[in-house]
């Protein structure tokens, strides 16, 4: 297992996760099981938005004999009301909620404190602007939560949140059909994957996001990777073919901030599989070559960071060169830490010769020494 640093918490997360939602499925044993033979292949970050005592016993139990090497997501705002998932901001309901789920989860702490599910201007005043943020904010002061987050779909939520300054990491839903797809407020019209003819790539808001939480050291951890399994099935695919887990998988792992994909299993084999991305090779995981010959696609002159174009010859990692440049591009001025990491690169932009040996490679038919002409400059 490789593990990423999750933004400026400075966990080191492991790149596939695991989704809890899907432990209330199946009886108690089964699911400690799950989590224990993920632990067993090197999962150490777990979410639990969910409010059921199942679910939340279950985990438990699952990291009991490890609890300090897990890392928790647990949810503040997501309670259980009348035997029902309820989202609130209500103290009466979330501080009860909150410290049942220390209680099941233990260990006297919950790792990363997720401010749940912001999709819209109300549920941001109604979580940001309200006694619900003074008591997330007490609990990381008290130490009963060690970092804060937030869950949303929405990437004006998202980014509003990142240039508040307020959280340290994001759960957010990635996967190619929702990067295609604007923002919006309407959960059900996001999960519905559609996306007309006229748009292009991964739309500029998602975009601008993964950038934002890049420069700003805001870790991401992904959700939906799988489109709740849509994308596995070619019939259910908005983009009309099936992707595997590991093109999933690395797709979520090649957007600028992703640290980890927190996937759901409901069988050992389900996380072999995905724990099988760790040594798949590069045809493994060529999500790009699929969406390129998608009969639904808009990716066509834009460069995904596949890595298609590699080797250069001149020993240049162009897909790490074209992240930085689009990074940077945006910004008034290139920031520093971009600066930075352009220069640790062994070989950058300016090694380039020019000689076009990779575009072929390209599945997008991106114009790559154009973009590392322009990359040299940029930087300088």
């Amino acid at each position: 297992m490789n593990y990423r640093r999750l933004g400026r918490t400075g966990l080191m997360v492991s790149e596939v996760g695991f989704g809890g939602e899907w432990l209330e499925r199946h009886d108690e044993a089964h699911s400690v099981n799950l989590i224990r033979h993920a632990h067993e292949r090197g999962v150490n970050i777990i979410d639990c938005w969910m409010p059921d005592p199942k679910s939340r016993d279950i985990i438990g139990k699952g990291i009991a004999d490890c609890r300090g090497e897990w890392f928790v997501q647990g949810h503040v705002g997501s309670t259980w009301q009348g035997g029902q998932y309820v989202r609130s901001r209500d103290l009466a309901f979330v501080r009860p909620a909150f410290e049942d789920l220390l209680r099941r989860i233990g260990g006297g702490y919950i790792d990363l404190g997720m401010i749940h599910y912001v999709d819209s201007e109300a549920d941001w005043q109604a979580a940001m602007e309200s006694p619900f943020l003074d008591y997330v904010l007490k609990l990381r002061s008290d130490g009963l939560i060690r970092h804060i987050g937030m869950s949303t779909h929405n990437p004006r939520m998202a980014a509003r949140a990142v240039e508040a300054g307020i959280v340290e990491m994001l759960l957010f839903s990635v996967n190619p059909a929702f990067d295609m797809h604007p923002a919006t407020e309407d959960l059900m019209e996001l999960l519905q994957g559609k996306f007309g003819a006229d748009e292009r790539g991964i739309d500029e808001e998602r975009a601008a996001l993964y950038r934002l939480c890049e420069e700003k050291d805001v870790g991401i951890t992904v959700m939906k990777g799988f489109f709740g399994g849509a994308l596995l099935d070619e019939k259910r695919s908005p983009f009309g073919v099936a992707f595997t887990p590991a093109q999933l998988i690395h797709y979520a792992l090649t957007r600028p901030g992703v640290a980890s994909i927190l996937c759901g299993y409901d069988t050992v084999d389900q996380i072999d599989a995905a724990v099988a991305y760790e040594t798949a090779d590069a045809d493994a995981r060529d999500y790009a070559s699929v969406l390129a010959r998608a009969p639904m696609h808009g990716y066509t002159g834009l460069c995904t960071y596949c890595g298609h174009c590699q080797p250069c010859p001149m020993g240049i990692d162009i897909a790490a060169v074209n992240k930085l440049y689009d990074l940077a591009v945006r910004q008034e001025a290139v920031p520093q830490s971009l600066r930075a990491h352009y220069r640790d690169l062994p070989r950058n932009a300016a090694d380039c010769v020019g000689c076009k040996s990779c575009e072929p490679n390209c599945p997008f038919g991106v114009n790559i020494a154009e973009r590392m002409a322009k990359a040299a400059e940029l930087f300088g």
